[in-house]
């Protein structure tokens, strides 16, 4: 497999490391220092790219890749509020596109469990829901992609909740490069969630059932990035020779028609 990394960060050397062990090539490596100078030309030696840079820069990665006509994984998050006008593109130039919120086959699981426990828990009432999620330091938006993922997950099997908001950002520093996503207005009560940032936490997600006989408590920690780069990497070898945009649940097969 021809890789093109689009972002050569933690996340994109964690992928590279993987993919060489496994016996793949990386033909491109993109970051802040050349991205003005790549072309679609240039990304159109790869048989797939994998993208983890900065929100604001994921929506030009992926005009990218479609006008080279090579699939795209994307796992930057913060950007999916513009997720219809992106799948639009995608269709157009029919092309491929996999975006995950968190590519860790564990944190799949969760959200699978944690939908579950949600339904059972809608049948009888009673039970106020909270999220927590913890990141280092430089993660670059809040919540976490993961959280918002959840948020809405269980929130769609809650008939007292809807949509999710961010409700405290903790910190050990200031954290002035956090860009807090947005969340869309509904009915009902929207998820909170908690976004704490901590040095050399790769991530942390812990879901709240929280009722007033007990209280449910489910949690996913991530003990390294590897779980998520090699979920990437995964994802990059289904993609190719797809055309459409697809996530986790389709790798998966839990997607529910």
């Amino acid at each position: 497999m021809r890789i093109a990394l689009l972002g050569y960060g933690k996340m994109g050397r964690y992928i590279e490391g993987l993919a060489l062990a496994a016996g793949d090539e990386i033909v491109l490596i993109v970051d802040e220092n050349n991205r003005a100078d790549i072309r679609a030309k240039d990304l159109a030696v790869a048989d797939v790219a994998i993208e983890f840079t900065r929100p604001e820069s994921a929506i030009l990665n992926i005009e990218l890749a479609l006008e080279a006509g090579v699939p795209i994984v994307v796992g930057t998050t913060g950007w999916l509020s513009r997720l219809p006008e992106v799948t639009a593109k995608v269709r157009l130039a029919d092309g491929a596109l996999f975006w995950a919120s968190n590519f860790s086959i564990g944190v799949n699981i969760f959200f699978a469990v944690a939908e579950k426990a949600a339904a059972l828990a809608n049948q009888y009432g009673g039970y106020a829901v909270g999220i927590e999620e913890i990141h280092h330091l430089q993660k670059l938006d809040a919540p976490s992609g993961t959280g918002i993922t959840l948020a809405e997950r269980v929130g769609g099997q809650l008939d007292a909740y809807d949509s999710w908001t961010l409700a405290e950002v903790q910190s050990v520093v200031p954290q002035t490069h956090i860009a807090p996503a947005v969340a869309p207005k509904k009915g009902t009560s929207p998820v909170p969630i908690t976004s704490i940032r901590e040095a050399g936490v790769p991530g942390t997600h812990t879901l709240e059932l929280l009722g007033s006989v007990d209280t449910l408590t489910l949690k996913h920690a991530a003990h390294s990035r590897e779980g998520f780069a090699q979920g990437a990497l995964t994802a990059a070898r289904w993609l190719i020779s797809k055309r459409g945009v697809f996530t986790m649940k389709d790798l998966l097969g839990t997607r529910t028609k």
